[in-house]
């Protein structure tokens, strides 16, 4: 590991990033005219972003940092796998891990692991529904579009916010801060899906300003102390049913996606591999075909 590394991991350990995180999320949500304009083409310069396939390609159109930061995409810019047994990638992002929930524990970075009934609040009822299945962990860098959408329709149940720390989610991190993602602030989604419960994750870092849902906007901040859960009920007005590929949430600043899937529900798709990038609406796993079955007997 070189000095600057070193330097690195030290901030995120011994950094106050809570506090850092309000002022650059307050920053980010501040008009200021010309100024964030200039910080706008600073970025898209710095990250080389498409602005090409943004519905606003002009970098004045955007009032604060944050509404750039979530960018709405053309219509048809991400185009999504209709097959009834695909599952989507979620977002535009980079593959970290994926694989099977082995002994509750879900891979990390090499050598680090955590526990998957801590990263869902420790709620263990709730883990069984996910014991020995599999998990992918998707990370969004700086360039990437930051709204996240459905990998599947499913049928919201649940939704936890569980506060943490700000960890950077990054490839140098998560490969240096033990139990990463189970300690980070974190909003676990639950879905119901025609094939078995879905976990859909939206993991908190240092500088990410807000984490928002469309059912409910803005979840945090503020932040706290405190595990919060709310219910939802399967029919009536009250209900929230998405469709694959519908946007689902979004993170003003960048972070990661975590997928839980059940045993025997998935099969990753070929084209998944560590450290690969994902494109929105392209596919990233299939339901097994024994699963399939036995929700058609």
């Amino acid at each position: 590991m070189t000095l600057t590394d070193k330097i690195k991991i030290w901030f995120q350990l011994w950094a106050p990033k809570h506090a850092i995180t309000r002022l650059v999320g307050l920053l980010a949500s501040a008009r200021l005219g010309g100024f964030t304009t200039a910080i706008i083409k600073l970025f898209i310069k710095q990250y080389k972003i498409n602005m090409s396939e943004a519905l606003h390609s002009d970098p004045a159109y955007f009032k604060t940092f944050n509404d750039f930061f979530v960018r709405e995409l053309k219509e048809g810019a991400r185009p999504i796998n209709e097959d009834e047994q695909t599952i989507v990638h979620p977002a535009d992002a980079r593959t970290s891990q994926f694989g099977p929930i082995k002994d509750g524990r879900i891979i990390q970075a090499k050598n680090h692991d955590f526990s998957a009934q801590e990263l869902l609040g420790g709620d263990a009822e709730l883990y069984k529904e996910f014991e020995d299945g599999d998990f992918a962990t998707l990370y969004l860098s700086p360039s990437d579009y930051h709204r996240v959408h459905m990998p599947c329709d499913g049928t919201l149940r649940q939704m936890i916010y569980i506060p943490g720390e700000l960890y950077s989610v990054n490839p140098l991190t998560a490969e240096n801060v033990p139990g990463l993602f189970a300690k980070n602030e974190r909003v676990v989604c639950i879905f119901d899906t025609e094939f078995g419960p879905v976990a859909h994750i939206l993991v908190g870092a240092t500088i990410v300003g807000s984490i928002e849902v469309i059912w409910s906007g803005t979840i945090t901040p503020p932040r706290g102390n405190t595990v919060y859960r709310w219910d939802y009920p399967a029919e009536g007005s009250k209900a929230v049913k998405l469709k694959k590929g519908e946007e689902m949430g979004r993170f003003k600043l960048g972070s990661t996606v975590i997928n839980l899937f059940a045993k025997d529900q998935i099969k990753f798709d070929e084209s998944m591999s560590n450290g690969e990038k994902t494109v929105l609406g392209t596919p990233y796993a299939h339901f097994s075909k024994e699963q399939s079955s036995e929700g058609t007997e």
